[in-house]
């Protein structure tokens, strides 16, 4: 739901309010999960370094190039191209997670992404806009964030490394966010945009990180982002309940055959070895241990 929320709170907001403002709402709520859980609002200094790679492209850049490129088109092109998101997040799985895809989850994934890019393709015409270039940069930092977080859950648990990495980014995103709110031009605030952003900022940018940050420590970085091949149809599917969006036959049947993949690529064997662990780096304690299992 995150593309069409996003659309519908652009009614009322910039790309900027949106796509950074939702980091200020989700640290709100972040701050009040590790009080209420007494854990340290701060996280511990040998994890800051890896906090700010999940911190700057999960926290500020897919959101804000997300809603910059929804300014310029809708959510179910966006849905497209966001499909490739699985590709990035496997790829980073590689380098920093230690995993290892066998040939058929690479096979799925192609296919899947086959599918996903000859869809935007025939959608758009055969070229690519800045939103498409904006997508396109979304979609790998997403990866990265995404790989980096799942890696990380594994250390100290799922909803600890999303709420950590909120917080230590308000430095950014409060004056980036202010300066927003302060220079927009005064437009008329409707209940469907306040509610766009509100999703966008409690769910898309926090609680949907506990259960996402948490499966991939328990499953692999790999395989369930294999999960996200399922992003588009899903979209798609919310962009036509909740804005009134067209959904055609060729949209019906590229969602099939991604949700195809998924399911072949989600049993494919991945290999894990033990991650490379950079200076500083801790190991996960017995305590994090026996709440992951």
């Amino acid at each position: 739901m995150t593309l069409p929320a996003t659309s519908a709170a652009e009614a009322s907001f910039s790309p900027i309010e949106i796509g950074v403002g939702r980091s200020v709402i989700a640290a709100v709520l972040a701050i009040i999960v590790l009080a209420v859980r007494r854990q340290p609002v701060l996280p511990p200094r040998a994890a800051v370094g890896r906090l700010l790679i999940v911190a700057g492209p999960v926290t500020v850049g897919f959101g804000l190039l997300s809603a910059l490129a929804l300014h310029q088109v809708d959510s179910v092109h966006g849905a497209v191209l966001t499909g490739l998101i699985p590709a990035s997040t496997a790829g980073f799985a590689v380098l920093r997670a230690g995993e290892r895809p066998r040939a058929a989850y690479w096979a799925a994934l192609a296919f899947g992404l086959a599918v996903v890019i000859g869809f935007a393709i025939i959608q758009g015409a055969g070229r690519l806009r800045l939103a498409d270039l904006l997508l396109l940069a979304a979609v790998a930092i997403a990866g990265i964030g995404y790989a980096e977080g799942g890696a990380l859950a594994r250390e100290y648990g799922g909803w600890r490394v999303i709420c950590w990495a909120i917080v230590i980014a308000l430095p950014v995103t409060v004056p980036v966010t202010l300066a927003a709110v302060l220079t927009a031009p005064s437009r008329p605030v409707s209940a469907s945009a306040i509610a766009g952003l509100a999703y966008v900022g409690v769910f898309s940018m926090c609680l949907g990180f506990f259960a996402w940050y948490h499966a991939m420590a328990i499953g692999g970085v790999a395989k369930i982002g294999m999960l996200q091949l399922a992003q588009p149809a899903l979209t798609l599917a919310w962009s036509a309940l909740l804005l009134g969006e067209p959904v055609g036959w060729l949209t019906a049947v590229a969602a099939g055959a991604v949700i195809g993949a998924t399911a072949i690529g989600r049993n494919a064997r991945v290999d894990v070895r033990a991650p490379v662990l950079a200076a500083g780096d801790v190991l996960a304690s017995p305590e994090v241990a026996r709440q992951l299992s």
